[in-house]
């Protein structure tokens, strides 16, 4: 098994970061393969506390070679700080960090208009992060984005740069800012290329010659499942393919090649932004729920909505994306519960639906029945085993495992590393 992919079950923020950084430690490639600055990954280690949004968690493994895929839109700022950042902690990048030339290039006037399209819709915004996701993807799959290819070339740069401003100012003025200057742009974005320019290569013959010598190559999903814009709760979702399929296109990967594939599930449900969550609550339980957990997105700093565990999307993830096994993260944070109450299903006046049954509308007014199970009301951040766990603890990951339909053969106990459980 050469190709695991790891994806997100739930809306984003399941604690991939974590996951990704452990099963590096036995791999020899991470490839990023879709998204861009708005995914946030936090990673806990003997570095301390790191907090990625485009370079792949796996980076700490010294033996393992990080890539980001043609499928990634790139922030240069953000990518820079981020090598930076690492720099300042020991870690060198030179040589294992690559990144594809195909990659989109996030723009000052994608940021711009993300925020000022999220004004301009009022009540009715999607709840973005700002950071000029939505946006960058509209110009790529129209034919006006900015590749890093096209920076490498001054005078093609010029020229498109010079273009989409033509347009792009127009809107910018439409809707009340002032227009960008071209000037600027092209000196500060041609300034950061030529830092990033030694990491920026064509990725594709390497990541074949990995395949053919049977390397063990991780896809690093960014987001999560039910934010896949086809799949999920749209228009409350990414501009990215979220699914294990988009490793093919956005890494480079054939499919047939991704043998393995990891759900991650946090142990019970939340959610950042605006759209439909059925199991959100908005009472004690919740808050206890956002307080234990520190829950907090990576990117926007927004508090998560949160609510019980939602077996139903956690089931249809699985299905869609052929998960042959999970992990299931932040089990911890449930210890002080003296009762847990799981999703088993949903019902819409007295009859029961399926997320499939319908769109986000729908969605929002599924009610979810509820299955109770009792806590264990003591710490499990020491354990080392499955056995290590309490009983009330082992039932509640054993009923996941029942009705996802998938087994749960990682069981994190903790953000650090070593807090985690293999079965």
């Amino acid at each position: 098994m050469s190709v695991t992919a790891i994806i997100g079950a739930q809306w984003g923020d399941e604690g991939k970061g974590k996951i990704i950084d452990l099963l590096a430690q036995e791999a020899d490639f991470v490839i990023r393969f879709n998204g861009g600055a708005n995914a946030g990954h936090t990673v806990v280690n003997e570095y301390g506390i790191s907090r990625f949004h485009l370079i792949p968690s796996g980076i700490f493994n010294p033996r393992v070679t990080c890539i980001i895929g043609g499928g990634v839109l790139v922030d240069l700022e953000t990518l820079l700080e981020e090598i930076e950042s690492l720099r300042e902690k020991g870690v060198d990048t030179t040589g294992r960090l690559l990144v594809s030339q195909r990659c989109h290039v996030v723009m000052p006037y994608h940021r711009l208009l993300d925020r000022l399209y999220e004004a301009a819709k009022g009540k009715s915004s999607v709840g973005t992060t700002g950071r000029g996701i939505g946006p960058t993807y509209a110009d790529k799959v129209s034919y006006n984005g900015i590749r890093l290819a096209d920076m490498a070339d001054e005078s093609v740069f010029a020229e498109k740069l010079g273009m989409q401003l033509s347009v792009k100012n127009r809107l910018i003025a439409a809707l009340g800012e002032e227009p960008l200057s071209l000037e600027q742009i092209f000196s500060q974005y041609r300034s950061l290329y030529a830092v990033l320019a030694p990491f920026i290569c064509e990725p594709f013959p390497i990541v074949q010659k990995a395949l053919a010598e049977n390397k063990r190559i991780l896809l690093e999903g960014a987001q999560g499942t039910l934010l896949d814009p086809d799949w999920g709760t749209y228009p409350f979702c990414t501009a990215s393919t979220t699914l294990a399929n988009e490793g093919t296109s956005g890494a480079g990967i054939p499919p047939a090649e991704i043998k393995r594939v990891v759900g991650v599930v946090k142990a019970y449900t939340t959610r950042v932004g605006h759209g439909p969550m059925p199991t959100e609550l908005s009472d004690e339980t919740g808050e206890l729920l956002r307080e234990f957990g520190a829950e907090r997105g990576v990117t926007t700093g927004r508090p998560r909505r949160c609510g019980w565990f939602d077996a139903e999307i956690a089931r249809f993830s699985a299905m869609l994306n052929g998960f042959t096994e999970m992990a299931l993260t932040k089990l911890d944070v449930l210890d002080q519960f003296a009762e847990i109450e799981i999703a088993v299903g949903y019902e819409v006046d007295g009859k029961r639906v399926h997320y499939v049954d319908g769109d986000a509308q729908f969605l929002s007014h599924c009610r979810p029945i509820y299955e109770k199970m009792p806590g264990w009301r003591t710490s499990i951040q020491g354990a080392k085993s499955f056995a290590d766990l309490p009983s009330a603890a082992q039932d509640y990951v054993r009923r996941l495992e029942e009705l996802i339909g998938v087994p749960i053969t990682i069981v994190s106990v903790g953000p650090e590393r070593g807090q985690t459980i293999r079965r």
